[in-house]
């Protein structure tokens, strides 16, 4: 694989670190006595008295690797010590980058690659239990008659309760034709039932489309897979056929889409873009710079395209909705993305660990970076007619401690939104306190009936009046900065 392919294999997913600390690497002698490693430490003591402060510090660290070794309360393992460092080297530098152990490695590998072993079923955590949202089509959960609103009380007979969702799902997933045995309990049946299954390949379904009144088509892409530009095309192939050939208006919803692969969003954006360019990386060697351009045709014959984002569309939607922007291609509505501009790009170190480290910044067509300032809507929609008050609580990039500066001059502090952010706090604590005697309120699902900016962006596409936010109605051109 060359370099340039390896580099556009490149792991865009938001991640937020909370742990943070510095160590520097393998150290002293010490740690090469007790654990085997030769690392030539006097080759530093030659050096200027840079190298001979790095030579102090890394004895520094193999003297307090020993005392934990020795004195910590309880025996602590030398992997974990030397992992946790590697992992405190990284997340002092910003949230992003990170050591991947074997387990985090093969969560990663899941998730861009958006297949897995397993039975086919999309859960939440339920007062203790594993609830189920819905079981997805043609896998072992659907056919083995699992149905939303099931409880999972045990697996193989041993209890759920205690287990982390992240347990819970890491024990239903497994190899393929592996046997395993749900105990569910339903509504309106007395007893347990006891569904026994064979784990799948599952596929993760990234786009959900359907058609709206009018000729227009509905598209909601969850993530950017390994799948996500095949299963886009597909699905557009779709809503063209179920519109007789007479689609009028897309809408493409990546609104909490966190983001994925790079390639993907090139691709993506590809799809609606004839030429042009779409994104650009800037590393620190100015020759590791580089620039994708479309190279295809729009799928939709420039059909009018809306694309809805919000706080939390972040990295590779961003991409797409930047270059969409610009390129005047379609209409950006909602509210501002997250800002992660920043790209990760994986190392793997051995057969089953890796490194996620920070590279470069991307860029969007203008020459805009979207790191710690996000895409701003063309036209700002809140999350409901009444406004969106609490969507000035969901952090961004700006937000998180250690975070990659712009590149592009100082930040400045947001006066209103942190204005918002102190009503919202205030709004939340007075709704905590009713919280107790009122009915919960419905969590907001987005591309239901109810859905407000779904609802706006149908009237834009119809070209009836667009209920804009109070506080800012339009994007300006000097919102966004050019180099």
């Amino acid at each position: 694989m060359d370099y340039r392919t390896r580099r556009l294999r490149t792991s865009l997913l938001v991640g937020t670190a909370f742990v943070a600390g510095v160590a520097i690497g393998p150290a002293s002698g010490l740690i090469s006595r007790h654990l085997g490693y030769g690392f030539g430490f006097s080759a530093f003591a030659a050096q200027d008295g840079v190298r001979a402060d790095t030579y102090r510090l890394l004895t520094l660290f193999g003297d307090v690797f020993e005392r934990v070794r020795a004195e910590y309360v309880d025996p602590v393992d030398d992997k974990d010590l030397i992992e946790n460092s590697i992992n405190g080297m990284l997340t002092g530098l910003d949230p992003h980058s990170s050591y991947m152990n074997s387990k985090a490695f093969r969560d990663m590998q899941v998730q861009t690659k958006g297949e897995f072993g397993g039975l086919g079923i999309e859960v939440t955590q339920d007062n203790g239990f594993i609830k189920v949202i819905s079981p997805i089509d043609d896998t072992p959960a659907s056919k083995a008659g699992v149905k939303a609103g099931d409880i999972i009380t045990a697996l193989d007979g041993k209890t759920v309760q205690g287990l982390s969702l992240q347990d819970a799902v890491d024990k239903m997933r497994g190899s393929p034709n592996s046997k395993i045995t749900l105990t569910i309990k339903r509504e309106g049946v007395d007893k347990p039932i006891e569904l026994s299954m064979l784990r799948e390949v599952i596929h993760i379904q990234v786009v959900k489309s359907r058609m709206e009144p009018d000729g227009i088509g509905y598209l909601r892409l969850t993530q950017f897979t390994e799948q996500a530009d095949a299963s886009l095309k597909q699905a557009v192939k779709a809503l063209k056929q179920q519109a007789g050939g007479k689609l009028k208006g897309l809408i493409l919803d990546l609104r909490n889409n966190p983001g994925g692969l790079l390639d993907q969003a090139v691709a993506i954006s590809g799809d609606f873009i004839s030429q042009g360019e779409i994104v650009s990386t800037r590393a620190r060697h100015t020759e590791d710079a580089q620039r994708w351009d479309a190279k295809g045709n729009d799928i939709l014959d420039g059909v009018p395209l809306v694309v809805l984002v919000n706080g939390g569309s972040a990295s590779a939607s961003e991409i797409v909705a930047g270059a969409l922007q610009d390129h005047k291609r379609a209409t950006i509505m909602g509210s501002q993305t997250f800002g992660k501009g920043s790209v990760q790009t994986v190392r793997q170190l051995g057969p089953d660990t890796a490194l996620k480290i920070t590279t470069a910044r991307y860029y969007t067509p203008s020459g805009a970076s979207i790191q710690a300032k996000g895409i701003v809507p063309d036209l700002m929609i809140d999350e409901t007619a009444e406004g969106n008050l609490f969507a000035a609580l969901r952090p961004r990039e700006a937000d998180l401690e250690k975070h990659l500066q712009s590149g592009q001059g100082p930040e400045q502090k947001d006066e209103a939104r942190e204005k918002a952010r102190e009503e919202a706090r205030k709004k939340l604590e007075d709704e905590m306190a009713k919280r107790a005697s009122a009915a919960p309120k419905p969590v907001l699902e987005y591309g239901a009936a109810d859905d407000f900016q779904l609802a706006q962006a149908l009237n834009r596409l119809k070209g009836k009046t667009v209920m804009v936010s109070k506080t800012a109605v339009e994007r300006k051109p000097e919102d966004t900065s050019t180099q």
